[in-house]
């Protein structure tokens, strides 16, 4: 500080500053000249989130966040859930307003009336009056207060939910959000004020509505609707398993963590393992499927999925024989390149097609294969095992581009069954503060990698977004494609992955760009009530990344 004016080092474009003391950072944006400031959400600062509207009274380092950034589209649909929330309570009679999922085109909702599901033509005023809220330019004003008077406040005003929520916050102090005269929680930064939401659309949907948000690369289109009918049979497939163990929300889950915690993992274990034999059950009851195909995101849990179904299949008089997608890899020199120069692995054409379908028909024919095994310490490929398929024996092929039509294309479909595996729902904090699957997804593989390759949590996180562009590009769009679907959460898994991920959260420095999520992931949770390691069964999918599997990888 020099006087009545501060430092500001901004890292969009490097640029290093005397600011006046007080300076707002939508001031300090306009000062900076930072491209495209219409498409600014919020900030770091000194790489911790921060609403734009915040004055700056020391030196600092200053990061503004864009829609184009996980972050970014963070703050806008949480922005635009207020919004929404507020327009419902203002205009809905006795409302129950819930974020349910996050899916390929957006966000599944619910909205009931009195016990009921509102009409569509309750819907179009909704979306109308949203758009009023927008135009109005009403700002989200951040209050702070003690924690115990903010569940009281919002008691009061019968948001008994939130207030159960908080309950587990460490804090002494706490924050909330204001919209004209509605409050509410969010375990994230929101927008300054309600005129930063440019581009959305509430649309019907199966029970409820899509919120529908621009493309992370293009803010002036809406995502596209995709096919969702497999994912909504899982959706209702999580609602029904959540009243058989008597689980609404996070609260409801740290109640029963607290006093029925034994019966909540043998329950979630036991339909679990339902799934997997109704799955191999209807494998069995069909002699022509001899290849299985198992895909999904990464950290999804494949691996324990695939050696789960091969016991329910052996129980079933069927001898599952696994073959890796890994070893019909391309040597190094044929690889394709990505948009960095670098090796892509992710992509399809890593792979040898030709021999791979040229192989998978030779085995269907009773031909013994000699397949190949792939070295990645010389990325060259080397003998392998002989394979021959015999009258009961079924090929499990575990890789990420298994229900990609290409892979396959020269083998019959009705020799064929595709699995798609993934963390598909998990539990929300409550009504109106979803967690992303994806969040589940990078705390396992955080946990993973540390594990068995020892690498810090902030690499993971760093890598993240690059496996999340290989999975939009290489998975999610194929997921349709599925002959069936597991859906690898376990309603207890961030209550017991807790213990094993916060200490290497914390390990993340400040000054790391890996820092923001591994604050976000801290935040959400310290809402958990933990559960031990030691109580989740060795064959539990999970055990592939806490340890202590029973099945040997």
């Amino acid at each position: 500080m020099i006087g009545n004016r501060i430092e500001i080092i901004c890292k969009n474009n490097g640029e290093r500053i005397l600011a006046p003391l007080g300076i707002t950072l939508e001031e300090l944006l306009l000062l900076l000249k930072v491209e495209n400031p219409e498409k600014i959400l919020g900030a770091l600062v000194n790489n911790k989130p921060t609403q734009l509207r915040t004055q700056l009274f020391a030196n600092k380092t200053v990061e503004f966040i864009d829609y184009s950034s996980l972050l970014g589209r963070g703050i806008y649909i949480r922005s635009l859930v207020f919004i929404i929330y507020k327009v419902v309570k203002d205009f809905i009679e006795n409302p129950e307003f819930r974020v349910e999922h996050s899916v390929p085109s957006g966000y599944y909702c619910t909205i009931e009336s009195n016990g009921k599901k509102i009409s569509n033509d309750q819907l179009k005023l909704i979306l109308d009056e949203v758009q009023k809220v927008i135009d109005a330019d009403l700002p989200f004003e951040l209050m702070y207060r003690p924690k115990k008077e903010v569940i009281e406040e919002f008691k009061k005003r019968g948001e008994d939910s939130v207030g159960n929520l908080l309950k587990y916050s460490k804090y002494y102090y706490t924050y909330y959000y204001k919209l004209g005269e509605t409050i509410d929680f969010y375990h994230s930064l929101l927008a300054p004020s309600t005129s930063y939401i440019k581009l959305f659309d509430i649309s019907p949907c199966f029970d409820g509505f899509l919120i529908r948000i621009p493309k992370q690369e293009n803010m002036s289109e809406l995502e596209d609707i995709v096919e969702m009918d497999k994912i909504f049979e899982i959706f209702n497939e999580y609602v029904e398993w959540n009243k058989i163990v008597g689980l609404e929300d996070l609260p409801s889950l740290n109640s029963i963590t607290k006093t029925q915690k034994d019966s909540l993992i043998k329950v979630t274990e036991a339909l679990h393992e339902k799934k997997i034999a109704k799955i191999a059950d209807t494998i069995a009851e069909n002699p022509k499927i001899k290849i299985i195909l198992v895909a999904g995101p990464s950290s999804s849990g494949k691996t324990t999925f695939s050696k789960r179904l091969s016991v329910q299949l052996a129980a079933a008089k069927k001898r599952p024989i696994p073959l890796s997608l890994d070893d019909y890899y391309l040597t190094h020199d044929k690889t394709p390149l990505d948009e960095f120069g670098e090796l892509d692995f992710e992509s399809l054409y890593a792979l040898d097609l030709p021999l791979f379908n040229e192989q998978l028909n030779a085995m269907l024919s009773g031909v013994e294969v000699q397949t190949p095994r792939f070295n990645f310490e010389n990325g060259q490929r080397e003998l392998g095992k002989k394979i021959k398929l015999n009258e009961n024996d079924v090929l499990i092929i575990e890789g990420i581009h298994g229900l990609n039509p290409e892979l396959t294309a020269s083998v019959p479909e009705e020799n064929k069954f595709k699995v798609y595996v993934s963390a598909l729902t998990t539990l929300s904090l409550d009504e109106r503060n979803w967690l992303s699957t994806s969040d589940t997804r990078l705390l396992r593989r955080c946990i993973r990698d540390h594990k068995y390759r020892n690498y810090p949590a902030e690499n993971t996180i760093l890598r993240w977004p690059s496996v999340r562009r290989g999975e939009h590009k290489w998975i999610f769009p194929y997921q349709e494609n599925a002959d069936a679907m597991f859906n690898s959460s376990l309603l207890f898994e961030l209550s017991t992955i807790k213990k094993q991920a916060e200490p290497l959260l914390t390990e993340v420095p400040q000054d790391s760009d890996a820092y923001p999520e591994a604050r976000r992931l801290l935040n959400i949770l310290q809402f958990f009530t933990p559960i031990s390691y030691y109580d989740v069964p060795n064959t539990s999918l999970l055990r592939e990344f806490l340890g202590g599997s029973s099945f040997r990888y």
